[in-house]
């Protein structure tokens, strides 16, 4: 399946409001489905590159010797879901926006581990 039909993949779970696929190494979005006018996923994906950099850096000063499964910020309206994909597929994360009052967190998360599982990047 290639990143569109994972990105479309994504968007199926209800209150998803938007997903994008993101290089961490330079920050550039490879693709997005949803946001409109609710959420600019370019610059929230550009934006949260930091946040995975930033945890990718202590993980390795700590030498923890352990990988990031995700990242969860709760809004009081949104969660949005940094989930950083396997290394052999490079140095991308999937950034995904709910709607709070929608859904359910444990399903979207268990979701979101089957979408990266489709994304042939």
């Amino acid at each position: 399946m290639n990143i569109d039909d994972a990105l479309h993949e994504a968007m199926t779970i209800e209150g998803a409001v938007g997903v994008a696929l993101v290089d961490y190494e330079s920050g550039m979005t490879l693709g997005t489905r949803g946001g409109g006018a609710l959420m600019d996923l370019e610059t929230a994906g550009a934006g949260n590159t930091e946040v995975v950099r930033a945890k990718m850096r202590t993980i390795h000063a700590l030498q923890l010797n352990d990988q990031i499964e995700d990242i969860l910020i709760t809004l009081g309206r949104q969660y949005h879901i940094i989930r950083p994909l396997m290394e052999a597929k490079g140095e991308l994360f999937l950034y995904y926006v709910l709607d709070r009052s929608r859904a359910n967190l444990a399903l979207a998360r268990r979701h979101l581990r089957r979408v990266e599982q489709l994304v042939d990047a």
